[in-house]
């Protein structure tokens, strides 16, 4: 017998504040073949694109560090976290994104990025897939001193470190970013640096 199919999709928007917040009621099919009702929220905030850049010369890879809100809410003492460089899409295109948001976050102008994989961050709560990329950079490719857009608020340090230390700071509990694990992991597991 199907089950899982979705019918009677009812959607409220509750907050278009900054992005969407949506009271979505629907009707589910249970394995047993009978309908439920459930209610849920997304939040909608677009897709995303987040890279590790490396170098494999010096053994470095390039994060950013900047203040999250949220996360200062739920406990982050002073709300600093470090992250691999990322944004959300422009027109729909990942790699254009990414190379752009790499160029305003951290000064490095690249011009070849590598998808590895793509992935729901949330999803109990967020609509959002993120787009996953590693790409190389060298020091001649420093085109500024990064730290964001002025018009987007941001203010973002720079960090160069070692791959070995960017994976210390996992196990020590300084890098808490799923997504920056997720990517200095892949990293580990396929021996980018080896």
């Amino acid at each position: 017998m199907k089950y899982g199919s979705v019918r009677n999709i009812k959607k409220e928007l509750l907050s278009d504040n900054w992005y969407y917040l949506n009271k979505v009621s629907f009707e589910y099919q249970r394995e047993d073949g009978e309908w439920e009702t459930q209610i849920r929220e997304a939040y909608d905030r677009g897709n995303g694109a987040v890279i590790l850049l490396y170098n494999l010369e010096k053994g470095n890879v390039v994060l950013t560090k900047q203040f999250r809100m949220p996360t200062y809410l739920n406990g982050n003492e002073d709300g600093m976290m470090i992250e691999a460089c990322a944004g959300i899409l422009e027109k729909g295109n990942a790699e254009q994104t990414i190379i752009m948001e790499v160029e305003e976050e951290t000064g490095f102008k690249i011009d070849k990025v590598e998808k590895v994989f793509e992935s729901y961050m949330s999803p109990g709560s967020v609509t959002e897939i993120l787009y996953f990329f590693i790409g190389q950079y060298e020091d001649g490719m420093k085109v500024s001193e990064g730290g964001g857009a002025e018009d987007e608020t941001e203010n973002i340090e720079v960090l160069e470190m070692s791959f070995e230390k960017a994976l210390q700071m996992i196990s020590d509990g300084e890098i808490k970013d799923a997504k920056t694990i997720m990517l200095l992991q892949y990293a580990q597991i396929n021996k980018l640096f080896d």
